[in-house]
């Protein structure tokens, strides 16, 4: 057959980290993890560790295991400080990882920290594009073509432009069908189209989401999914021509790794599919072999002319079920639907709950990202006024050899104080590598998971606030040992927004916004969807969580004046549980607790 089948993986945790420890920007970052036992069942094992994050990493001990005989028939991408992490907890899995990358799958490059992109602002993006492919050099140093996993594939024109700019090479993006606007051909589906990203063409796939969820889902057996490829997924003219033509799905690594079911079924698939004469092939070379020829192209495929329109902030896992227009969005991060601006609400413990909460914490960490940015720049100015804004990002960027520096220096990559400050050569490096290291830290603290979720009160939602906490407060230390006071006095008022996160109903005026059945912008929904769902305190989670941090850090006049505002007894680190790890055994079912002394 002229069928071809690829499937791709995203690999990706956001940690479980509750403090981050003073530094000097001269090493990695050091930090306290949750303390709250919880055990998996991980292929026929019982697998507990200390926290979710660590049980799930046990997973990736049968990564190369389970896709090392594969053959580079799938494509793997794995969030960069995921991988730090795997690194830093478990070596052994972390090398295994890096054999499997580089000889035995087709590892794909993407974002770090894991952000919706095009939520950050376009200085943010370059930057985290740019580490994505220094990150990845040792696995695509020698690939033409590389594939890219956007997080949660929200993009827009200008993400991807970004993204496709960052590198010499040929970018294949790697979305889902219901991204792209005016596409319902098979001959168009299946086929090497590109993606305009203003000046530079990318490449595009878009994955078969009904087949990636009935193999997730378990809606289909084996010989079903077969079936559903070689005979649901036939394109008749690419046969009669003899041009190939690929079917494309994703989902995500952990779930395949943990389940032995669900790994057995992929195997049997993919044999299934060869024994019908379907091959297996990732993405990214079914696109190399079109370039070079080895696959015949309809006339006109990979250029211009099979140019396809892609849905600025469409995504691979919104809320389906309120889409007005048959394609995703990024309303599950945003809280509010763009076609019509209303916010909207969800299911959580049985009873509807504004998701309002979401389109604040966006705002409000713009705000927060841009106080960080900007202060990074101003002091880099003060001291060296003739740097230019080119000079400054290849600073930051050069900053992950040291962020990442165990990764880097496994592969022997350079990782001197001298190479990273080259940009800024003249400025005190003590100085720029502590401005290099909050960039960072600023930068870790937008995961996207605290927005995917229905409730705030979670463990990934402290993290996020615990990190931009402590950017905020060491940007501010700063400031105040430079004599600089005002600018200093200008982020502890940043810093207090977090601790104020109730006041924001008011301060943005969000009772003036639409709900989608009109409560939802209610000041009772709001507060409602702020309640802590623990019993060691009354305060909602990112006044927690920034009261945690500032608890520590503060300069004792300001941690005082603190004191007198808020009761810090109750600044503690339990949170609600995610209801989507509910799967777990936890040590404590009823909340997600911090057990231990940091």
């Amino acid at each position: 057959m002229m069928q071809k089948f690829a499937y791709h993986l995203h690999g990706y945790q956001p940690g479980d980290i509750i403090y981050i420890h003073d530094g000097t920007g001269w090493d990695s970052i050091k930090y306290s993890e949750r303390l709250s036992p919880v055990s998996l069942k991980i292929r026929d094992v019982e697998v507990k560790a200390r926290n979710w994050t660590r049980t799930l990493i046990k997973a990736y001990e049968y990564t190369n295991d389970a896709l090392g005989s594969l053959e580079k028939k799938v494509s793997v991408d794995i969030e960069p400080f995921t991988l730090y992490m795997i690194l830093r907890y478990k070596p052994r899995i972390y090398g295994n990882i890096v054999e499997l990358l580089t000889d035995k799958v087709e590892a794909v490059p993407t974002t770090p920290f894991h952000p919706i992109m095009p939520h950050l602002s376009l200085f943010e993006q370059e930057i985290l594009a740019k580490i994505s492919y220094d990150f990845y050099t040792p696995f695509i140093a020698n690939k033409d073509v590389v594939g890219y996993w956007l997080p949660e594939n929200v993009t827009t024109r200008d993400t991807a432009k970004m993204v496709a700019e960052a590198t010499d090479k040929n970018v294949l993006f790697l979305f889902d069908e219901r991204q792209f606007v005016g596409l319902n051909l098979p001959q168009a589906k299946y086929s090497c189209n590109t993606y305009k990203c203003n000046d530079k063409i990318g490449y595009v796939f878009g994955r078969d989401h009904q087949l990636s969820d009935a193999y997730a889902f378990n809606t289909l057996n084996v010989d079903g999914l077969i079936r559903a490829v070689v005979e649901g997924r036939v394109d008749v003219f690419k046969e009669n021509e003899e041009i190939p033509y690929l079917v494309y799905l994703a989902s995500d690594l952990e779930a395949l790794l943990s389940n032995p079911q669900q790994l057995d079924r992929f195997l049997n698939w993919i044999k299934g599919l060869e024994e019908r004469g379907v091959e297996a092939i990732n993405a990214i070379e079914f696109v190399r072999k079109k370039k070079r020829g080895e696959f015949k192209c309809l006339e006109g495929e990979c250029s211009d002319h099979f140019r396809i329109n892609v849905k600025d902030y469409s995504s691979w896992s919104d809320y389906y079920d309120l889409s007005v227009d048959g394609r995703t969005g990024d309303m599950r991060w945003l809280g509010v639907r763009r076609e019509d601006n209303k916010v909207i609400h969800r299911m959580y413990k049985g009873k509807k709950v504004s998701q309002l909460w979401k389109y604040a914490f966006t705002k409000l960490f713009r705000e927060l990202n841009r106080s960080v940015r900007f202060g990074i720049i101003d002091l880099i100015h003060h001291y060296l006024p003739e740097a230019d804004v080119d000079s400054i990002k290849e600073f930051l960027i050069r900053y992950s050899r040291i962020f990442f520096r165990e990764h880097y220096e496994y592969f022997e990559m350079d990782t001197s104080v001298e190479y990273v400050t080259k940009p800024i050569e003249e400025m005190d490096p003590t100085l720029a590598l502590k401005l290099g290291r909050i960039y960072y830290i600023m930068l870790l603290a937008n995961h996207s998971d605290p927005r995917f979720w229905e409730n705030i009160d979670t463990r990934v939602t402290f993290g996020n606030v615990s990190a931009i906490s402590k950017a905020l407060i060491e940007l501010m230390t700063v400031y105040m040992d430079e004599g600089l006071h005002e600018r200093a006095n200008y982020l502890f008022l940043e810093y207090m927004k977090l601790l104020a996160f109730p006041q924001l109903y008011y301060d943005y005026e969000l009772f003036k916004m639409q709900g989608l059945e009109g409560w939802e912008t209610s000041e009772k929904a709001w507060f409602d969807s702020l309640k802590s769902e623990v019993p060691m305190s009354s305060y909602n989670v990112v006044t927690r969580a920034a009261l945690y941090v500032g608890n520590e850090d503060l300069p004792d006049d300001l941690r005082n004046a603190i004191d007198a505002l808020y009761d810090l007894k109750k600044a503690v680190a339990d949170t609600g549980h995610i209801g989507g790890e509910m799967h777990g055994e936890w040590e404590n079912k009823e909340w997600c607790e911090h057990k231990g002394m940091d």
